[in-house]
């Protein structure tokens, strides 16, 4: 997905994209692995120091980390709804209702698009 700004030319809009797919890529992949780092240090550290990492890795770090990994493999809007389901998956249930709500996400994405497959046949 490249973002677009309007040129005015003539009467008629068109659009003429900000940065091209590769740039899009690059600051996404380079994003995902700048906010891995603090999940590994997160895991890593002493167990007396978890406390004070806790909150920013589970509302902050992780949440980027999806965003980032969903719109490289699907998309903004999948990144989007991806990210704000495990935030609020993990605020009102915990962490394994937030997994399971990745799961089902993922295996509800997959039978989409195997259904608009079928009917574009």
């Amino acid at each position: 997905m490249t973002h677009m700004v309007p040129l005015r030319a003539l009467n008629n809009q068109t659009w003429k994209p900000i940065m091209n797919q590769a740039t899009t890529r690059s600051i996404l992949r380079w994003t995902h692995l700048f906010f891995t780092i603090p999940i590994i240090c997160y895991i890593y550290s002493p167990f007396q120091d978890i406390p004070q990492y806790a909150a920013p890795t589970r509302y902050v770090f992780l949440p980027i980390l999806l965003l980032s990994g969903y719109w490289m493999y699907a998309g903004l809007v999948f990144a989007i709804i991806g990210a704000t389901v495990w935030l609020g998956a993990y605020q009102l249930a915990g962490y394994g209702a937030a997994i399971l709500s990745q799961v089902t996400l993922l295996v509800g994405r997959k039978i989409w698009l195997v259904i608009r497959a079928r009917r574009s046949k």
